[in-house]
């Protein structure tokens, strides 16, 4: 089966996207996400994106992981998907509501290029969910702070997927690669969960590096940089607007005192499209 894919990244998360809009594949997504976004034998990628129709918004998003398991929310992949809807016209403007597992998530757009394509959008991410059983966490407070696993002490976040971010010192590949998938899979969180590990620089910086559940260490993680950010001032370490150094460049976050909503910016690019031949 030939299907017409794009390649798009967020601060290097990439996904490989798939147009529904206008066409039909009877294709095992949960199967298609793993092969496709294999960085050896398919397209490569973090994961597998799906722009489709909505009755309940202008547009629905699904994403897999790599590992084939579907996932809530990207705040990476769903500016990439709000940059290929409005570049094509799709919707006219320079705004988009799209449909999640995570909710309906409205983006803009801060910055076009010389082009007139969208460059750097802007993510309503609403509220972060902070009660420990909500998020989910096997802990009844809320919020959670002082999370201890595997001798780390870490603030549980959910942003329509779970979160665990640590602040630490000096992040170290131990911390990400050998602890990280470890914590991913601990008994504490039921539907697994993604993990940061966060230095602060200042009042306004942070660098970041994240071990994505299902995925393994991708170069950014926008639901990541929001977690980190709303746990930053809970821990009273930063301001409530704060920029977020990942692997693959920077991300703004900020949380709105006054709505409670987080806040999401940074730059969405298309970067190929092709055909995969994929075989069921």
């Amino acid at each position: 089966m030939d299907i017409n894919f794009i390649k798009m990244h967020g601060a290097g998360n990439d996904y490989v996207y798939i147009d529904l809009l206008k066409n039909r594949y009877d294709a095992n997504f949960n199967d298609l996400a793993s092969k496709i976004a294999d960085r050896h034998f398919g397209v490569g990628g973090d994961g597998l994106v799906l722009i489709m129709p909505s009755e309940r918004a202008d547009f629905r998003m699904r994403m897999f992981n790599l590992d084939g398991s579907e996932a809530e929310m990207c705040g990476n992949a769903i500016r990439c998907v709000a940059k290929y809807i409005l570049d094509r016209q799709y919707k006219e403007g320079d705004s988009v509501a799209i449909e999640t597992l995570a909710g309906i998530k409205t983006l803009e757009v801060v910055k076009r290029d010389r082009d007139g394509k969208a460059e750097i959008l802007k993510v309503n991410m609403g509220k972060p969910i902070l009660k420990g059983r909500d998020i989910p966490v096997n802990s009844d407070d809320e919020p959670v702070l002082n999370l201890e696993v595997l001798g780390y002490r870490g603030t549980a976040v959910s942003m329509g997927n779970p979160h665990i971010v640590f602040f630490v010192d000096e992040i170290t590949d131990k911390m990400v690669l050998e602890d990280g998938p470890k914590i991913e899979v601990h008994e504490l969180f039921p539907n697994k969960v993604n993990v940061e590990f966060a230095e602060v620089l200042d009042k306004n910086n942070i660098k970041m590096r994240v071990w994505e559940r299902g995925s393994g260490e991708t170069l950014a993680c926008g639901t990541g940089a929001c977690a980190t950010g709303v746990a930053a001032v809970l821990n009273s370490l930063t301001d409530r607007k704060v920029n977020i150094h990942a692997l693959g460049g920077t991300l703004t976050v900020e949380w709105d005192e006054k709505s409670g909503d987080v806040y999401l910016s940074g730059p969405a690019e298309e970067v190929f499209h092709g055909v995969y031949y994929y075989k069921k």
